[in-house]
């Protein structure tokens, strides 16, 4: 499934939440799935009519007002809490982006930095509830119009600053914006982050058949000639004539240098790094450098909003001096996150459709680690056994290896 964010008039977190009940996200739903990790907030809607354009006005109602936390306190807290993995990804990935915007504007340590409007409950419950609702609607594809900026000034902890504050551009670096007519703040924080994250690329609407259409409304007068809007229209990819349709195509930034005078043990951790900010792939690969010195090329790829911070990984935590990067199109099997009931537990699998429409399923690395460990069972017998559940076909397979795990 495919989102496309259309700000017409920026985006701000009740404005997200509102479209995407629209969509179809039941608001009990999201109550309840909200409930076990935050607490101190109501959630209501009611349908307004802003320039006779009928919208969801979604209200967080905080009953809860600790809105000074450490980004330290939240990450701990998402990281805890009992939502999917890419729900908690997500998250975890939205709050560095904003904690990393706040420690360079304040000069602090990343880990030291104080969330004061963003650390509230209201903010929590757009970032996780924005996330937990894509994950519902089943949504593998978000792309944006460009992002448009307000103006003016606005009062906040810090005194009066000019719009769009430091945090929002500092977020927004890389990504594309453009100007509007309106004469206050219309991207707010902490949605530039959710921005951030979820879209893969920014400019008109991408082909699709629309499925449906949901419209979230704000709640100030922005002085702007258009209502105070966020549109989202979701829909499915449109199959070209000769292309199969378990096959998609997106665009991907492929990002690559050679190091050949660097402590070979470094680069594991490197890797490590890159996966952590966002990276898709990383890959090594044996080279020939000049003066037929032998090196190691090291390629990365990214969604492109992610360009920029892993290119300053490859650039600071290696001897590389610089790094080449290209657009590149690449074809997919479609594929779906999902979490499924076995003998062992819950587990986290993905489930792949072939060309010719055949499904298999996949286990997740981590929490087949984490089953193998608890139950003290081979790493391999453990996918074997949730394979087998998923896929017919490996039953048999399964047999042998559980049959063989015993007479030993």
């Amino acid at each position: 499934m495919i989102l496309y964010l259309d700000m017409v008039s920026g985006i701000s977190g009740d404005m997200a939440l509102g479209a995407l009940v629209d969509l179809g996200v039941p608001l009990d739903w999201l109550k309840d799935k909200l409930a076990p990790v935050l607490d101190g907030f109501e959630l209501r809607t009611e349908i307004v009519f802003p320039s006779h354009l009928r919208a969801v006005n979604l209200h967080v109602n905080v009953t809860d007002d600790t809105a000074h936390r450490h980004y330290t306190d939240i990450r701990s807290m998402i990281e805890g809490a009992d939502i999917p993995e890419p729900v908690k990804q997500n998250a975890l990935t939205a709050f560095k982006k904003i904690a990393r915007a706040e420690a360079r504007i304040h000069g602090k340590d990343i880990d030291h930095v104080h969330f004061h409007e963003i650390g509230g409950i209201d903010s929590l419950v757009d970032i996780i509830g924005t996330f937990l609702s894509i994950d519902y609607l089943g949504i593998t594809r978000v792309e944006a119009s460009k992002i448009p900026l307000g103006s003016g000034t606005i009062e906040c902890v810090h005194g009066r600053i000019p719009v769009p504050v430091p945090a929002t551009l500092a977020i927004l670096k890389g990504l594309p914006v453009t100007q509007s007519d309106a004469k206050t703040e219309i991207v707010t924080q902490p949605v530039p982050a959710i921005v951030a994250t979820l879209a893969e690329h920014f400019g008109p609407m991408p082909e699709m058949e629309i499925l449906k259409v949901g419209y979230g409304s704000g709640k100030r007068d922005t002085g702007s000639s258009v209502p105070n809007i966020l549109r989202m229209v979701l829909g499915r990819p449109v199959e070209q004539e000769g292309e199969n349709a378990h096959i998609f195509r997106d665009r991907v930034m492929v990002v690559h240098t050679n190091v050949d005078d660097m402590n070979p043990e470094i680069l594991g951790f490197v890797m490590d790094r890159l996966l952590e900010k966002g990276a898709l792939d990383v890959s090594f690969g044996p080279v020939f450098m000049k003066k037929n010195r032998p090196g190691t090329r090291v390629e990365v790829i990214c969604l492109e909003t992610d360009l920029e911070e892993l290119a300053e990984i490859l650039l600071t935590q290696t001897t590389a001096i610089g790094v080449r990067y290209h657009l590149c199109t690449r074809m997919i099997l479609n594929r779906e996150s999902l979490e499924i009931k076995t003998a062992l537990g819950r587990t986290q699998v993905k489930k792949i459709t072939d060309p010719r429409g055949r499904e298999r399923f996949v286990p997740e690395y981590e929490d087949c680690k984490a089953k193998a460990l608890a139950h003290d069972l081979p790493l391999h017998e453990v996918y074997a056994r949730i394979q087998a559940e998923t896929n017919p076909l490996d039953r048999d397979q399964a047999l042998i290896i559980q049959n063989q795990g015993e007479k030993n």
